[in-house]
């Protein structure tokens, strides 16, 4: 998408728990459920194909999930469809938004006017990390992926620079819903890296912040 194009200020939504997707980055989904099959009908009809991933936001005393006011919206680069009807889709990650209000109409699924202001970056080139460690980030994940029993191709991994290596690691690590969402709120990539590591070592020693990465 050109990075001076006007994006629209009502998008669809697609809420979902634990989902993460960061500008420039990729999500692929699984789409089966009619109201987001026609969500995405919809969608591919527009100039952007943009559909907005957000986390629901459950309210404690209130009918039915909210939404979280920070999303990423993603331009649909992919797309197949199955024989029984179900899409497999690619959302690449073009730039956060703000939730104003929610849209009352007669879609099936949820739209919301949202305002862009304040994320511009997300639309330029790549982000930097000038004080990321790497090699001691490696030696935490190393220690993370033994302890979960995970396997991954750490050649391809340490050969990923630091924007891709961050920001795929924030969205496929198991987190909480809320530190995905601190994942992508964060302002700049030094502070989602910041924010990755400590939730790795959360989880590595159980929220007691000892034996931080050395």
């Amino acid at each position: 998408m050109n990075p001076d194009m006007d994006l629209p200020r009502t998008i669809p939504v697609f809420p979902l728990t634990g989902a993460l997707l960061l500008p420039r980055a990729r999500l692929p989904l699984h789409v089966f459920e009619p109201r987001y099959l026609a969500m995405l009908d919809d969608a591919l009809k527009t100039p952007e194909r943009l559909i907005g991933m957000i986390q629901p936001n459950e309210v404690p005393g209130r009918d039915g999930p909210t939404l979280m006011t920070i999303g990423c919206a993603g331009r649909i680069t992919q797309f197949s469809e199955t024989e029984d009807g179900r899409y497999m889709i690619t959302l690449s990650g073009i730039s956060r938004f703000r939730i104003q209000s929610e849209v009352e109409g007669f879609t099936p699924y949820r739209r919301a006017n949202v305002s862009w202001e304040g994320f511009e970056r997300d639309r330029g080139g790549a982000d930097h990390d000038p004080e990321f460690d790497r090699a001691g980030f490696f030696r935490l994940l190393g220690r993370y992926f033994q302890a979960r029993g995970l396997d991954t191709d750490w050649n391809t991994l340490k050969d990923a620079d630091d924007e891709l290596l961050i920001n795929s690691l924030s969205m496929l690590l198991e987190f909480e819903p809320e530190d995905k969402q601190a994942l992508l709120e964060a302002p700049s990539l030094s502070t989602r890296r910041e924010t990755l590591v400590t939730l790795i070592e959360y989880a590595l020693h159980g929220g007691d912040g000892e034996d931080l990465m050395q």
